[in-house]
Order: C-alpha cells, then sequence, then structure tokens
C-alpha cells in the first residue's frame, strides 16, 4: 500500500529514482552494444561487396573490426561515466586523478603505447589485411586478427602466434597485389638443358591452360636459366606471376606435372651420390 502522505511518496520516488536511471543507463547500453554487434557485419559486408577488388574488401574487413572494438570502448567509458554521475560520484577529480596517474603510468607502459601507435600505422598505410599470409615479429602464418594492440597469426600446423605490434619492425606479406611462384627444378648433368627447358615450358603453357588454374595464373612461365651448378645436378628455375596466395598450390602442382613428365621421357632427377677410386679406377657409389 503506497503511503498517504505526500511527502513519503516523494522521498519513496527519489530512493528509486536513482537506481532506476542507472538501470535505464545499462540498458540502453546494452541495447546500443547489441545494434553494434547486429548491424557493424552487415554494414562491413555491405561496403566490401562494393569494393572493386579483394585487397580492397579485405582492408574494409579489417578495419571494420577495429572500429567496432573501439565503438565498444567508448561505449563503455561513457556508461560508466553516467553511472557514477547518477550515483554522486562527481567524475572531474576522477578525470584529473586519472590524468596524473596517466602520466605515471605512462612510464612504465611505454611498450604498450608503441603497441597502439605502431597497430594504427599498421591499419592507416594498409600494410597487413586479415586473410593475408605475413611474416612479422619472426612469426609467419596468416593474419586472423588485427587489433591497435596485437597481431594474431596461424600457421600452417594450426598453431596461433600473438605478435604485440610494439615487436614488429619489418613486415613481409606474402599475398599484396601479386605474387611469384618461383620453379627450381634440378636435373643431373647429363641431360640436354635446353630440352629440358622445352618440357618445362610445355608444362608451364599446360598448367596454365588448365581451367582449375587459369584463373590463379595471371602470366605464362618465365623461364629464367640455369641458375646454379650445384653438387649433384643443375638447377634450372622459372616463374608463375599468381594471383595473392595462390603461389603455393601453383608451385605444388607444377612439380608434380613435372615429376610425371620427367620419368615419361627419361630425364634424370638427380639424388646425391659420390665417387669412389680403387686402384686408379673411379667407380660410382
Amino acid at each position: 500500500m503506497l503511503p498517504s502522505d505526500p511527502g513519503s511518496l516523494h522521498n519513496l520516488l527519489q530512493q528509486f529514482a536513482t537506481p532506476l536511471r542507472i538501470a535505464t543507463i545499462f540498458t540502453l547500453a546494452l541495447f546500443f552494444q547489441y545494434l553494434i554487434n547486429r548491424t557493424a557485419p552487415k554494414f562491413r559486408e555491405l561496403i566490401a561487396s562494393r569494393q572493386e577488388n579483394f585487397e580492397g574488401a579485405q582492408r574494409v574487413r579489417t578495419l571494420s573490426r577495429v572500429l567496432r572494438y573501439a565503438l565498444t570502448v567508448i561505449l563503455s567509458v561513457v556508461t560508466g561515466l553516467l553511472m557514477l554521475g547518477e550515483l554522486g560520484i562527481s567524475v572531474a577529480p576522477l578525470l584529473g586523478a586519472a590524468g596524473v596517474a596517466g602520466i605515471a603510468i605512462g612510464f612504465g607502459a611505454q611498450s604498450l603505447v608503441k603497441d597502439y601507435f605502431t597497430g594504427f600505422f599498421l591499419l592507416l598505410e594498409n600494410q597487413i589485411r586479415i586473410g593475408d599470409v605475413i611474416e612479422a615479429g619472426g612469426k609467419t602464418g596468416a593474419v586472423e586478427e588485427l587489433t591497435l594492440r596485437y597481431l594474431r597469426l596461424r600457421d600452417y600446423g594450426g598453431n596461433v602466434h600473438f605478435v604485440p605490434n610494439g615487436q614488429i619492425t619489418v613486415v613481409t606479406n606474402m599475398c599484396q597485389g601479386f605474387a611469384h611462384a618461383v620453379i627450381d627444378l634440378g636435373v643431373g648433368y647429363g641431360e640436354n638443358v635446353d630440352r629440358v627447358i622445352a618440357v618445362m615450358q610445355d608444362i608451364g603453357d599446360e598448367l596454365s591452360n588448365d581451367p582449375a588454374y587459369a584463373s590463379k595464373i595471371l602470366a605464362p612461365l618465365e623461364i629464367a636459366g640455369v641458375d646454379q651448378w650445384a653438387a649433384s645436378s643443375i638447377v634450372i628455375r622459372g616463374r608463375f606471376r599468381v594471383a595473392p596466395g595462390e603461389q603455393w598450390g601453383v608451385r605444388r602442382e607444377y612439380l608434380r606435372r613435372a615429376k610425371l613428365a620427367f620419368d615419361r621421357l627419361g630425364i634424370e632427377i638427380p639424388f646425391p651420390h659420390v665417387k669412389v677410386v680403387d686402384g686408379g679406377k673411379p667407380a660410382v657409389a
């Protein structure tokens, strides 16, 4: 039963006003976070679908994740400040104290500040995108996540590496613009080099015309020629220009076809061997 005294009723309403406003602020914060989580992926894919190429789409996806993280942090800070204000805690002294504490903490957290600055420029300069295969911080793998603080890579074995952005000094990106599938084939010293090069070119033309690989190969096989005289073979080098990220698959398929062709044509694929001299007469062993 509600009290009949108007003053008591007013006091009762005052007691519930602050918790009600705090609950309203918290509910609105949850609602806005829900909107961010639901609309950000849809908006990201909409913008990505309008990009002219795959690289542009990947950059949009990378930046959108960082933007979503930033919006979540801002929403959390604003919500916390509003709740403190409703509890009667003055925000201004807290902000002043935070500024002084921030200076003190900053001297002990220089590596963290470096992480954020490096991450910002990595995004700004479009050095890394989600899905790229890169080498950074001494680790190699596919980029799964890039934030302002760290880079997450997954290598071929499935291992996940978290690299602080401050430790990244050089980025080797294997998936920007185009790539080269480098082919090094070793043949016996007794083989006719010109014949081997002609066979390699035929294999390259066959692979380029294969519908399964035609879209991945951007230019025909380019034969550089004899690259080195190795211990037991002559190494002939060539390369394909391929779409980003396709260099490993194209190279493996070319080597598979080259092995079949060399076996069929009797071209020697050498293995290490030594010569043993017995009584002045050399014998191969």
